[in-house]
């Protein structure tokens, strides 16, 4: 009953462009700030002249050591005692690689506990992670331990 006496037919189809256009905006976002959440913790690396860069694992476990000692897994706190077990049964996957990040003021020892309790646990494809002494942002795993 429009006032010319035309049909009255309504458009009943939703216009899906603007969520077409939110969502691509949302993807380019999410893409741009993805590589650059490295980890949750704050962690700051040691810095090295020579260091080899090699492939990583696309899912690779990280344990991290705060200035304080404290031992994380990936962003959960692990206590030392429980350490090896947990890392026996989260690494001993084939194919799994573990990388430690340790801050540049970690105490060697606990640096040297992490890898003892590395080694009982049976795990042998470690990498320890460094900054090159040129860049302060990426970070790469060095050479693995033998």
């Amino acid at each position: 009953m429009n006032g010319k006496g035309g049909n009255s037919d309504f458009v009943s189809e939703i216009n899906v462009t603007p969520l077409v256009d939110v969502m691509l905006v949302l993807l380019v976002i999410f893409m741009v700030t993805a590589p650059m959440m490295v980890q949750g913790l704050e962690v700051q690396l040691p810095k090295v002249e020579e260091s080899e860069t090699l492939p990583t694992d696309n899912d690779p476990v990280v344990l991290s050591i705060k200035e304080n000692g404290a031992f994380f897994l990936d962003t959960h706190e692990i206590a030392a005692d429980s350490l090896r077990s947990v890392l026996t049964s989260t690494v001993r996957q084939p194919g799994k690689q573990l990388l430690v990040r340790a801050d540049a003021g970690v105490n060697y020892g606990k640096v040297m506990q992490a890898m003892g309790l590395i080694r009982a646990a049976g795990i042998t494809d470690v990498g320890l992670v460094t900054l090159s002494a040129d860049s302060s942002a990426t970070a790469a795993p060095a050479m693995p331990l033998p």
